[in-house]
């Protein structure tokens, strides 16, 4: 016994000479070996306070609200799937002076999503994605809508919030409290400086989209089968939105409230506040999927377009289509109309494809012959001359989604304003179907379980 246990100390302090040996080796064809632990689950809480990374390797778990701190940046991989913790109502809010670098690929986006397993996760299954900056807002001391602590907005109307590019958003929206949920992607003074680009949110619990006040731009949008508004604009929100796709499930709506694809106010009680809402949109696709299987749309749905508040946004080269119950355009008070009439509030090259018998009409508050002069390029069509895809509003499997040759959505636009890629292009779509690998059609049945 005593000469086995020599022998095993000696060939310990072999392994281990060696061990030593391969470390310290200069040589660089025997670089050190790393080996990265794969498929774990961190949870994360509380505040970000200094550089951070979140790599591919692992998942995180958001629990509570997390914070990244001003000053500090979050980095995350392109794959890395981020999850929110229901019960605590996770949530990843970037403040004022911080940034997120979230740049996937159309192969590996970056997924936030729902903790649960696959066919069991619902809107609003957790929080979801804050962005705050220190652009100019029309509301003084504002603070955050659904997490109601966190103030923004600011002179900088170029502040840089970081990076969101290639990123899906989904099952987010949780309530709070009544009538304040957070939104699939929130953005609170965010400056020009921040890029937004290839962003899919898909069963919001609330808004899919909303902007308070801020200058950022954004392109290549999906709002997917959320409850409420799918493009929300407030408080003096000036950037440029350009490719959106809104495809709506006719027999889901906010039970709280009232559903529309767009949804802008100047403020919550359309003062003259300055800044006023002015953002631009162009070549938007609103469009509602077949109701058929249910017989009628959702009680709580309302417009395409609900403009109202004195808001001065303005829509260029925009299909909107679907059974909208009560309107297709509907631009709503004095205040409004006159921005409407004075050429603030612009509408140029869109095409209105309305299926059924709205209430109010397909115009509200404005005549059709207000809205379609020559010089606008606006039309007013049934969907079946438009020569849309087969499938173009289906909820069943992936949208058709490009115009079927001589469409005259390829060409039938309007010249855009400056700050826009120039086409003539209707609609989210020409000749390219900018969702490709990247977008999911069916989140709720995707494999999101750690990969060991």
């Amino acid at each position: 016994m005593k000469n086995t246990g020599k022998l095993l100390s000696l060939l310990m302090l072999g392994l281990t000479m060696f061990g030593s040996i391969s470390c310290t080796n200069d040589d660089d064809d025997d670089d050190d070996i790393i080996v990265t632990p794969v498929g774990e689950m961190k949870t994360i809480t509380g505040k970000i306070t200094t550089n951070t990374t979140w790599t591919a390797s692992n998942q995180y778990l958001l629990s509570g609200f997390v914070y990244v701190e001003a000053g500090a940046t979050l980095t995350i991989e392109p794959g890395t799937i981020i999850k929110g913790d229901g019960t605590l109502k996770g949530s990843l809010i970037i403040k004022p002076g911080a940034k997120i670098i979230a740049v996937g690929t159309a192969d590996k986006p970056i997924i936030f999503t729902s903790s649960k397993a696959a066919g069991q996760r619902k809107a609003g299954d957790w929080g979801g994605l804050i962005l705050l900056g220190k652009a100019p807002v029309n509301k003084p001391n504002a603070v955050i809508e659904g997490e109601n602590q966190s103030t923004f907005g600011g002179t900088e109307a170029a502040d840089n919030s970081g990076q969101l590019k290639y990123v899906r958003i989904e099952f987010a929206g949780i309530a709070y409290e009544t009538d304040k949920e957070i939104n699939g992607l929130t953005f609170g003074g965010v400056g020009s400086g921040t890029e937004i680009d290839y962003v899919q949110v898909s069963y919001s619990g609330d808004d899919s989209f909303e902007w308070f006040g801020g200058a950022v731009n954004a392109k290549h949008l999906i709002a997917y089968r959320g409850l409420d508004d799918d493009f929300d604009t407030d408080n003096g929100f000036s950037g440029n939105v350009q490719y959106g796709f809104i495809l709506r499930d006719p027999a889901v709506a906010d039970l709280a409230g009232d559903s529309n694809g767009f949804e802008s106010d100047n403020d919550g009680t359309g003062t003259a506040a300055t800044p006023q809402t002015s953002a631009k949109f162009a070549n938007v696709t609103i469009a509602m999927a077949d109701v058929a299987p249910q017989g009628t749309v959702n009680a709580k749905f309302n417009s395409a377009l609900r403009i109202r508040r004195n808001s001065a946004i303005s829509v260029y080269n925009t299909l909107i289509t679907g059974a909208w119950p009560r309107s297709g355009v509907r631009i709503e008070n004095d205040l409004t109309i006159a921005n409407f009439a004075a050429g603030r509030l612009k509408m140029d090259g869109n095409a209105v494809a309305i299926t059924g018998t709205p209430a109010q009409g397909v115009f509200e508050g404005i005549t059709q012959a207000l809205f379609i002069p020559a010089a606008s390029k606006n039309t007013v069509a049934a969907v079946a001359d438009l020569k849309l895809a087969t499938g173009y509003n289906s909820i069943t499997a992936k949208p058709g989604l490009l115009p079927q040759a001589g469409s005259s959505l390829l060409t039938g636009g309007a010249t855009l304003p400056a700050g826009f890629e120039a086409n003539t292009v209707v609609g989210a779509f020409g000749a390219t179907d900018w969702t490709d690998k990247w977008a999911n059609w069916d989140p709720q049945n995707a494999n999101y379980e750690i990969k060991k």
